[in-house]
This record gives structure tokens, sequence and C-alpha cells, in this order.
């Protein structure tokens, strides 16, 4: 359980955290307030008047009892300490202070190839640098060599390494260097992308010339091909209450999935996983998240190299399933909400574990569907009701829009 003033950021936060702290992201010191990111949103300056082109936030949640004057530990997602952020403002969860840094920045790839605008210019001494910014391979280095020459210039690679598509970024920069040759510099910068093109183009701007480069040049922006839906990795999240039936579809799911033959599944029963990877945790609201948040992290993972992962917990938060949905979308995997909304009194007819019997007799705390609630899915991809109705046919409700969908073949 993380402490009330320790924070582990999101994937983008700790990539604007760690540009705060190296100076790349000159003038700014720390986070904004509310009025410095609305400024930025509608006029492009921060609320003094300085020119600055996107928000640079962070959000904790509104029930985070930090207020003005506490200091927070803000921490990478292995738990190590990356800063201490001194707030100065809370606007609902927005949360805005300076930044200090308690050590150099180790999380995500290729940490040895960060370096600091400071060591960027010292090493130039005092010698022009035309920055490339780089979200993917450069198609042309003729034209970078030649404004180098015309610029008497020395090259300084910049690859934006954010998310899924970080390392290959990198790759690219590094043979990029190789073919330049020289004294090319390279320096990687964990600058997430921006939704507005013209603003990404401009924050790129001002971070090539917090490196000291006199002229900047983006690089092509990647061309993505998702690939067909049978080669994408692909999470089937089955949710409903205990005696639903959804582990009983899942395993039919999962054979008739291994009977094709056509893809790799990863099976993750919601009882199987409390037993091993969730081992420990008890029933609170608390340790069922992050049972299910687990969950969906290894099913992720699983998805993350093409596999098919199928799970099959109760789930009844939407927020938790929402996450899950995140961390499977964020590894470029599609997901597929299956919804077994068999009715609460047949799930209780059923009761092939006694559950239900002493839940209403108080002998189980916090129980789905009696003294804790089940947040039906409003988002659902799929739904079924298995009551009255043979395995076969539930299993072929899922099992036939994935056909369809072109997941399987």
């Amino acid at each position: 359980m993380t402490s009330p003033l320790e924070w582990t950021p999101d994937a983008r936060e700790l990539g604007d955290l760690e540009l705060l702290l190296c100076g790349a992201y000159r003038p700014l010191t720390g986070f904004m307030s509310a009025a410095d990111a609305h400024a930025v949103e509608e006029h492009g300056t921060l609320a003094d008047g300085t020119p600055w082109p996107a928000p640079v936030t962070l959000t904790l949640p509104e029930d985070h009892p930090a207020a003005p004057g506490d200091r927070i530990t803000l921490r990478d997602p292995e738990g190590a300490p990356l800063a201490v952020l001194t707030v100065a403002e809370r606007s609902g969860g927005l949360t805005a202070g300076p930044v200090e840094a308690l050590g150099a920045a180790e999380h995500g790839p290729f940490a040895r190839l960060r370096r600091t605008p400071a060591e960027i210019r010292e090493e130039l001494a005092g010698r022009e640098a035309l920055a490339v910014t780089m979200r993917g391979p450069l198609d042309d280095l003729e034209e970078i060599t030649a404004t180098a020459e015309e610029l008497d210039a020395v090259v300084l690679l910049l690859p934006l390494a954010f998310g899924e598509g970080g390392p290959a970024v990198v790759r690219a920069a590094l043979k990029a260097r190789e073919k330049l040759g020289g004294d090319t510099l390279l320096a990687v910068v964990p600058l997430a992308p921006r939704d507005d093109h013209a603003v990404d183009l401009e924050l790129r701007d001002r971070v090539a010339e917090a490196y000291g480069a006199a002229e900047h040049l983006p690089g092509p922006e990647p061309v993505t091909l998702p690939g067909p839906p049978h080669r994408r990795g692909l999470v089937v999240f089955f949710t409903g209450l205990s005696g639903s039936g959804k582990s009983t579809v899942a395993r039919g799911l999962r054979d008739a999935l291994l009977e094709r033959g056509t893809r790799t599944v990863t099976h993750l029963d919601g009882d199987v996983v409390r037993h091993l990877l969730s081992a420990g945790l008890g029933f609170s609201r608390e340790d069922r998240d992050l049972n299910i948040r687990r969950i969906g992290f290894v099913a992720a993972e699983a998805a993350r190299h093409g596999g098919l992962a199928i799970c099959a917990p109760i789930a009844p938060f939407a927020a938790t399933r929402a996450e899950v949905r995140e961390m499977a979308e964020a590894v470029g995997a599609d997901f597929l909400l299956v919804h077994v909304a068999t009715p609460l009194a047949e799930c209780e007819r059923r009761d092939r574990k006694g559950l239900y019997a002493r839940a209403r007799a108080g002998l189980i705390p916090e129980f789905t569907g009696i003294s804790s609630p089940y947040e039906e899915p409003e988002d659902a991809d799929i739904v079924i009701d298995t009551t009255g109705i043979p395995i076969g046919e539930a299993v072929d409700s899922v099992l036939n829009p994935l056909i369809q969908g072109g997941w399987v073949r």
C-alpha cells in the first residue's frame, strides 16, 4: 500500500518529471497549477505571459491527503524514489509545485543513453548544433548532413523514447548515428507525444533549444500498421457474479481455441490466480482491485507478444476493469469485455460452493452481489446470460464474434 505522502506518477507524468528535473523543460521547475495549465491550453502561455506550448501537470486521486506545504516522494514503477514534490496548490486532483531530484533517472529503456541538456551543452563546447527529434526512423540522412554542413553544426539526435515504441526509436537513432558518423551526438528524451501535432512540434522545439540546438529538424512521423487481427494480441476479459458461469464459459473458449490451434492461449482463472499470483490477498476492495490489476498485467504481457489471454475474475468494479483495458491497449493489444449477465437469483440457485448461503448468513463479509456491489458494465463488447442454455451455445456466443472479428481463424 502506498504511503499517503508517496506517489507513482503514470507513464506520461514520469516522462514529464524527468524532463523537468534535467532542465529540458526550462524555464519550468515543477508541475503546473490549474491557472497555468488553463492559460497554456487557451493562449499558449503561462499565466504570467511566458510562452509555453503544452500543459505539464500531475494528477493525484482527489482523496489523496496531500495539502499545500506537504512534500511528496515521487517514485518510479519499481519503487525507486525519483524526486520530491513540494505541494504549492491542489485543485481537485491537479497537484502543482516545484520538484527536486533524488537521483539520476534509471527507469525505462536505455537509461545509459540519457543525457541532460547541461551535459550535451558541455560536450558541444560552444559549437553549433542541429537537433533532430525522432519518433521513428529517419528517411533522409542526406538532408540532415547537408543542413549540418550548411550551418557548420554538430548533429544531435534526440530519439523521443516513450511508450511501447520507445526502444525501436532508440535503435533507429543508434543506426542513424552510425551512418552519420563523425562527432554525431545522441541523447534519449522521454517526451510523450501530444495529441495536437502543432503543439507536439512546438514542444519538441523547446526541448531541442534546451539541449543547445541552433536549428531543429523534426523527423518524419512513424507509419503504424496494426496488422491483421489474428496477429495482434488480444485479452478476452470475462466479468460476472460468482456462479454466473463465466469460468465455465472461459474454459470452454480456451478449449475451443486450443482445438483450433491457431492462437497461443493463456488462461487466467480468477480462483487459480487467487491461490498463486495473489496468494495472501484478502477480499477488501483494495485487495480485490489489486488482484484484478495483477491479472490484467499478466494478460497484457501475454498479449504484448501476440498471444490471446482469457481472464475470468468477478471484477466487480468498473474503474478497475477500465484499468485492465488500458493495460492491454497500452501494449498495442485489443481488448474484449464479456459480461456474463446471469441474474443474481440464478447464481444463488446454483451456489454449488455454498458461498451465497454463507454470505446471506453473514459469514462472508463483502461478498459481491450480497454485501458488496457489482457494477454492471456499460462498455461490454459481448453480453451473455447462461440461464438455461447449453455450455456449447454460451461458448459459441463468444467464439463466433472472435472469428467474425478476425481474431481467430
